[in-house]
């Protein structure tokens, strides 16, 4: 007994003599020398179908680190299990702008176990996520970290998951690029085996996983033939890579891909042959069900001298389906008009503000709508206007000002820019988003682990790193997470808040709350507490209008789901 008791007694001792760790809220990004204030414990709120995070930050100089499972135990019978990873710092050596700075940046997030980078801070970000069946209530449990072999003080984590649920399938639509062909050469595989095939899927389920649906992929166009005007399309490859993206497969949760792009074909020469190519691939798709919208991505933010290329793709495809909207990335510009079913100008052209423009044509949504006929939806992306196209703070003050304070996706800006499109998008009224690329870093002759600066912003274009077995901590090829991917996401679940509550009517509330984090494209809130706090008050009020609505009773049709509205 005594020996018993004697052991406790040391072990006791050793945890109380270890610094303790430190509870930071996912919206900061912890930096060498930067003071953080934290707390002691971790306190989140999440719905089901949602996923929520907070940054644990460890006492300096440990090695060696090791993080039991953490599992939540609550009212439902399946515990609510967490994800931890270690995150990585970036060296930034030119800042994207004046918001951004030189030095080491939080972003990808590694294993636990990869080596440690000397001289920045020891920072985990613990993920939990709720699937749709976890029961609402209280959860409890402790994050246990060892270092060197030895305990470190444990976290208390608390989580509520509240009873009502966001949707799997992303309600705004998106499309971000990804290529075979960059994952292929980031990794040192051929892209035609079948590793670089599964990593690529990898990939997709990474950003399905994030609320993204993804255009590129593998960017093989089906194999066609053509017999008597008709094209034969051989599907099968296609629809082997695509098919659990579009049809619920991919995840669990049984999210799909909210678009896809039709992949033009070589072989389609003349303008018959791709007005029947065209066609066949809409009635692919009609005759497999698939509820994404498919749309022709046509010349991408073209010049003058490709004004006639652009009405030409869009008179062929017209020709051969009312069915594939015409994506164009420009804005609002009569020599382009009545070419685009999308039209997809960037975030600025939405935004007028002093000084210089960030845009050729700046036209609000409400106004462009206006100008366009009432069946052309208009999505947005964001590119380097968001920053600054040339890397640092311009020399100009009214320059610099005009590309500062957007929403941006940069490694070097606020946590609060990298969120904030979500809910520009619900209080703007835009029908969906695009972005570029998301891996354009691994196709450059840089190493994306110490370098992504692209187009004058750190990032521009890519938001994943390679994990591959000669990199230490990684034992396989996989897709690294960055923590601005999370962000993107998290913006992505504010705005299923937000369209929750209008549909549960508090249109009024929500769009107010909206305009507390973005008032915007460049106003965006970036005290953290001022997020929490509206994130608290949405929950707050969705929670009381959930219990009282229809929607907080089980579905006939699916007992166990809770419908969410549509």
């Amino acid at each position: 007994m005594g020996a018993g008791w004697a052991a406790q007694w040391v072990l006791a001792g050793l945890l109380t003599a270890a610094p303790e760790p430190k509870v930071v809220s996912a919206l900061e990004k912890v930096r060498p020398g930067v003071e953080v204030k934290g707390a002691k414990e971790a306190r989140l709120s999440l719905a089901r179908g949602e996923c929520e995070a907070a940054q644990v930050v460890l006492p300096p100089g440990l090695s060696r680190l090791q993080v039991k499972p953490l599992a939540l135990r609550g009212p439902g019978k399946a515990p609510l299990e967490g994800s931890v990873w270690r995150e990585a710092f970036l060296d930034v050596k030119t800042p994207s702008n004046s918001q951004g700075a030189t030095g080491l940046w939080p972003d990808a997030l590694v294993p636990v176990d990869a080596p440690a980078q000397p001289g920045v801070p020891t920072v985990l970000y613990v993920e939990l996520c709720a699937p749709e069946a976890q029961a609402p209530g209280t959860y409890q449990g402790a994050l246990r970290v060892e270092a060197d072999g030895k305990p470190l003080a444990s976290v208390p984590f608390t989580a509520e998951v509240q009873p009502f649920v966001l949707p799997a399938t992303a309600s705004l639509p998106t499309s971000f690029g990804v290529s075979l062909y960059s994952i292929s050469k980031a990794h040192g595989l051929k892209p035609e085996s079948p590793e670089a095939r599964e990593l690529l899927g990898a990939y997709g389920r990474e950003l399905l996983s994030h609320r993204l649906s993804a255009h590129g992929m593998s960017m093989d166009a089906p194999p066609v033939r053509f017999e008597g005007g008709k094209a034969v399309v051989d599907f099968r490859a296609y629809d082997a890579e695509m098919a659990p993206f579009l049809e619920g497969k991919a995840l669990p949760s049984g999210a799909r891909f909210t678009t896809a792009e039709v992949r033009d074909s070589r072989v389609a020469r003349t303008d018959s042959e791709k007005e029947a190519y065209y066609r066949a691939f809409a009635e692919h798709f009609r005759q497999k069900g698939w509820r994404a919208q498919l749309f022709f991505y046509a010349k991408d933010e073209p010049k003058p001298e490709d004004v006639p290329l652009v009405r030409s793709q869009a008179q062929r495809v017209r020709a051969a389906s009312k069915d594939v909207p015409v994506l164009v990335t420009a804005p609002l510009d009569e020599a382009l008009r009545g070419s685009a079913d999308i039209l997809t100008p960037t975030l600025n052209c939405f935004y007028t503000r002093p000084g210089p423009q960030t845009c050729r044509n700046v036209v609000p949504l409400p106004t462009l709508r206006g100008k366009l006929s009432p069946q052309t939806k208009v999505w947005w992306y964001q590119s380097c206007n968001s920053h600054g196209c040339n890397g640092g703070p311009a020399e100009e003050a009214d320059v610099e000002t005009a590309y500062s304070g957007w929403a941006s996706y940069m490694v070097d800006h606020p946590a609060p820019l990298n969120r904030a499109m979500g809910p520009l998008a619900f209080s703007s009224g835009v029908d969906g988003e695009l972005y570029f690329d998301t891996v354009f870093a691994y196709n450059t002759k840089k190493d994306p682990w110490q370098d992504v600066f692209e187009f004058g912003g750190n990032g521009d274009g890519t938001l994943f790193y390679p994990g591959t077995p000669a990199r230490p901590g990684f034992t396989r090829h996989q897709p690294v997470a960055s923590l601005r991917l999370k962000h993107i996401r998290d913006g992505l679940e504010d705005y299923e808040y937000l369209r929750l509550l209008e549909a549960l009517g508090e249109r009024t509330f929500a769009r107010e709350v909206a305009l507390r984090l973005a008032r915007s494209g460049y106003e965006v809130e970036t005290d953290t507490r001022r997020w929490e706090q509206v994130r608290l008050e949405m929950t707050s009020r969705l929670r009381k209008r959930w219990e009282a609505s229809e929607y907080a009773k089980p579905s006939p049709v699916h007992p166990k789901r809770i419908e969410a509205p549509k």
